[in-house]
């Protein structure tokens, strides 16, 4: 199984092995993403500590890992919204205009007046019709 909702919902709420007693054990581990995992438990205060204590342990085995979350946290449905990229205009123009990563675009935007931003929009602007 390489769903690694599966492996949350298994953690979280059914707490039935996918590890152990398989077909395939080894691609059962292979699998599982600790980095995904982690990241899906730290969204909620219950399981942030445990998810912390296998950030801080990255050279443990995956099973390992696995065998400690699905013991340690308490089952209960978690749903969660996964966070994501905010495409917007100013950013992709800072970008373009001063060839900036997304990181940098946003420290720059934060520092332009909205005079200085709308000149790089003209600046940047390749004209032809709007269908605004």
């Amino acid at each position: 199984m390489s769903d690694p909702f599966e492996y949350l919902n298994t953690i979280n709420y059914t707490k039935v092995d996918m590890m152990t007693g398989t077909e395939n054990d080894e691609l059962a581990e292979s699998g599982y993403k600790p980095f995904f995992i982690n990241k899906g438990l730290s969204m909620f205060p219950e399981t942030l500590v445990d998810a912390n204590n296998m950030n801080t342990r990255p050279h443990i085995d995956n099973k390992l890992q696995y065998h400690y979350l699905l013991n340690s946290v308490r089952p209960k449905k978690r749903y969660g919204k996964w966070a994501k990229k905010v495409a917007s205009d100013d950013v992709e123009a800072v970008q373009e205009y001063f060839q900036y990563n997304y990181e940098d675009a946003i420290t720059a935007l934060s520092l332009l007046s909205s005079k200085q931003l709308q000149q790089i929009k003209e600046k940047l602007s390749k004209g032809g019709v709007n269908d605004s």
